[in-house]
């Protein structure tokens, strides 16, 4: 606010004024002099003396001056929120928030409207989601979905860029959904004057207020949904929630007791979806006296709104194909490959050498012969369907098709890297040859594959891993072994993190899973292992008859891949215990294939992200997409196609809405397109991706969920703080409802753009004369009461 200055124009009479006082102060001393009572006798003096200075001074024409905002040279906003946190109903109050607010605003309630409309341009707004203009505000009817105070306002900076912008009325509860409780960078912002909206009060109120998903890709991994109920004056009260799928199937139910007025109840439920992939659930609470409850305008609560939430749960899909590797025919094969047939989203392929190469040199049998003795009397003896005497007999195992591993090991990326696993087992190092082994380096650190060997008799050491990319990988150290006697017998442990590790259990508590572990039988075939690498992790260690504890199972990070190392040979033999062990080994191979191929990247990835940060109702659309070199796909063409999932709050007949990926300027064979909710509830998105040559590279779909009620109600209190620092910030101040026609008639004083300067007398006024009168009249009166002459 601008303080008037106090001028003197007649400065001609300066001398003559302080005469005056100066005589007349004479005089009243003199006059007083033999008065008895000399306090009140000097009390007198003063105030007879005030009025002469006062008559005084207007000798010398006093002008009051200052600067005042120019009548209709600037702008001043009203801007209105008409978000459903406004629908609230404060403790005793017979009309909502949003009613108190349309009545502050509206035709009946404008003197203070017009009183700003005499010196201010006026421009009226309301905001939800987003910012509109209005004439009269006959457009609330307090239905937005969320609070987006934070845009609403950088629009209002935008629109305004370059005016006369003097401040801004800003009418709301302030609890936005895309603002902390402290506000973000306003700098170019007008001062800002809040009226808050509501009061704080005791409110009957249950929300849901924060929702975990814990979830896994492992079979018997439940995913666990851990939700925080804040109850609100619900003392003794229970509370019901429940666990529904898209169809309203109730899945589960718990009940718990508030303890005290604001109580916090944290719910937990455990459950497995009925299939692998995207799935969409919904999760809600209310008031066990309550819960059957069919009219929402019945319930005692402050608001429904947010005692619900949508969840997307998507526990991946397959198919996540493994290629095993092995030297010779064994048990362990055949025991991995029935356990994996159980997994309908692996596919198993085999490939197993049955007979060693032969020197060239060897006899061979019939003279002019050069295909292997292994094939002689088999119809088809074509070259190239016959292996020779210098290369090792494979099989292949569940292949795709009659071209799958047709040349043995894969030699080239875009071969093996449709893989998103392999498993050794049995197999030396000289197998492969440099290439191939530089090339499942590659698929590790690069393709982020994942890489299992298994510890039979040609494995780690043994198999002269040493000094090798493929030994440079595991986890352990090859070149440490040492003289260790063989183990003998040894018995599987699980580690503390073992035990912490999902896929690594089988049971559900720790005493379940150490008695599983000491009915075990021993395993006779093991590799020792003496030291590991700093960045592995022990999951399980083996020890012998004579107590020395070795590692067994182990594993690591390695680029951007996954490795592991398990030492035992003969891990069939558990199944061969009884049928329990086959099925516990079973569902330990399983998991063990799962860990495997959990975070290994596909070709084509789509990742949901906010737009920004507290964002709710925008996501960012994200299409990864790679060659089957996977090297990044430049030039590629990327739709998407966004459909709102039906029972999950959102229209049912809504149509889908496709949208084109643009390429990313931050990364290659990155593609992005935007997409706004304008309901709340789950969505998904599926996109496809094509290349230069107009072949699809794949498919791939993701989803989410949007609550933008949950958002919007999850404080019910004015958020009174984040106003004051807004206010703060820009250098208004907070403006009771009550007092707006003052601010009103106020406001022209305070700083705007544009100014005007402004002068009025002060020395012929009434007040001037009327405080020279009151003096005078004063001293007469103490004189009088004093009995004084």
């Amino acid at each position: 606010m601008l303080f008037a200055n106090l001028t003197f124009s007649a400065r001609d009479w300066l001398w003559p004024a302080a005469g005056a006082m100066a005589v007349g102060a004479l005089v009243l001393i003199w006059a007083y002099r033999n008065t008895r009572a000399s306090s009140v006798r000097w009390m007198c003096a003063l105030l007879k003396f005030l009025g002469v200075a006062t008559l005084a001074l207007c000798l010398l024409e006093p002008l009051w001056s200052g600067q005042r905002a120019r009548p209709g040279a600037n702008l001043f906003a009203i801007v209105a929120d008409n978000s459903q946190g406004l629908q609230i109903k404060d403790n005793g109050e017979t009309r909502s928030r949003g009613e108190s607010l349309a009545q502050l605003v509206g035709a009946q309630q404008s003197d203070w409207q017009r009183a700003l409309e005499d010196n201010f341009e006026v421009r009226r707004f309301f905001f939800d989601s987003r910012l509109q203009s209005t004439r009269d505000f006959h457009e609330l009817d307090f239905s937005g979905q969320s609070t987006t105070l934070g845009s609403a306002l950088r629009s209002l900076k935008e629109r305004f860029a370059n005016r006369p912008l003097a401040g801004v009325l800003l009418l709301t509860d302030g609890n936005a959904t895309d603002l902390g409780n402290v506000p973000g960078d306003f700098s170019g912002l007008p001062p800002i004057y809040p009226v808050v909206i509501g009061r704080r009060s005791a409110v009957l109120d249950a929300a849901l207020n924060r929702v975990n998903i814990a979830q896994s890709a492992f079979e018997d991994a439940p995913v666990t949904v851990q939700a925080e109920v804040t109850a609100l004056g619900m003392r003794g009260e229970s509370l019901t929630a429940r666990l529904l799928d898209a169809s309203g199937k109730r899945l589960e139910e718990s009940t718990l007791r508030a303890r005290k007025d604001e109580d916090t109840l944290a719910f937990r439920f455990q459950f497995r979806p009925e299939k692998p992939g995207l799935s969409f659930y919904r999760l809600d609470v209310h008031l066990r006296s309550e819960i059957m409850q069919t009219n929402p305008a019945a319930s005692t609560e402050a608001t429904l709104l947010n005692n619900s939430r949508v969840l997307a749960i998507d526990r991946g899909k397959g198919p996540y194909r493994i290629l095993y590797v092995s030297g010779r025919p064994n048990w362990e094969y055949k025991f991995l490959n029935r356990a994996l047939e159980e997994d309908r989203e692996v596919q198993f392929v085999g490939l197993i050498r049955i007979a060693l190469r032969e020197p060239k040199f060897d006899f061979r049998g019939r003279g002019g012969e050069t295909s292997n003795p292994l094939f002689r009397g088999f119809g088809n003896q074509a070259r190239e369907d016959t292996e020779r005497y210098d290369q090792p007999v494979l099989i292949r195992l569940n292949t795709r098709d009659e071209f799958e591993l047709r040349g043995g090991f894969p030699s080239a990326p875009e071969d093996l890297y449709g893989y998103q696993a392999v498993i050794l087992d049995d197999l030396e190092a000289g197998f492969f040859t440099a290439d191939q082994q530089m090339l499942l380096q590659r698929f590790v650190s690069e393709r982020g594959g994942g890489l299992l060997m298994l510890g039979g008799m040609e494995s780690f050491q043994q198999g002269n891993y040493f000094r090798t990319p493929i030994g440079e990988m595991l986890p352990m150290y090859l070149d440490r072994l040492g003289e260790i006697a063989p183990p003998g017998p040894v018995r599987l442990n699980l580690t503390r993190d073992g035990l912490l590790q999902s896929w690594a259990r089988l049971r559900e508590n720790e005493g379940d899973e150490k008695t599983r572990l000491q009915a075990m039988p021993a395993f006779q075939v093991f590799n020792p292992v003496r030291t590991f690498k700093p960045g592995a992790s022990v999951i399980a260690t083996a020890t012998d008859e004579r107590g020395t504890e070795y590692p067994a199972l182990l594993t690591q990070r390695f680029g951007r891949g996954r490795t592991a190392a398990f030492a035992v040979g003969d891990f069939w033999r558990w199944g061969m215990l009884n049928p329990a062990a086959r099925l516990d080994m079973e569902k330990g191979w399983r998991q063990l294939a799962r860990w495997l191929v959990a975070d290994v990247p596909k070709p084509v990835e789509l990742a949901v992200e906010p737009a920004g940060e507290g964002e709710t109702r925008s996501v960012n659309l994200q299409v990864r997409a790679r060659d089957p070199k996977f090297q990044p796909l430049d030039e590629a063409t990327v739709f998407i196609e966004v459909e709102p999932v039906p029972g999950m709050g959102t229209n049912p007949v809504a149509r889908p809405i496709r949208l084109r990926a643009e390429p990313s300027l931050k990364e290659p064979g990155v593609y992005e397109a935007g997409f706004v909710a304008r309901e709340a509830g789950g969505y998904l998105a599926r996109a496809s991706v094509t290349n230069s040559a107009g072949l699809e590279v794949g498919r791939v779909e993701a989803g989410w969920a949007t609550d933008l009620a949950a958002d919007e109600f999850r404080s019910l209190q004015p958020n009174i703080g984040l106003l004051e620092e807004l206010a703060r910030r820009t250098g208004g101040g907070l403006v009771s409802a009550d007092d707006l026609a003052a601010f009103a008639r106020r406001l022209p004083a305070r700083t705007a753009p544009v100014m005007e300067p402004w002068t009025t007398p002060a020395w012929h006024t009434p007040a001037v004369f009327a405080f020279a009168l009151a003096c005078f009249v004063a001293e007469w009166g103490l004189r009088r009461w004093k009995g004084m002459p």
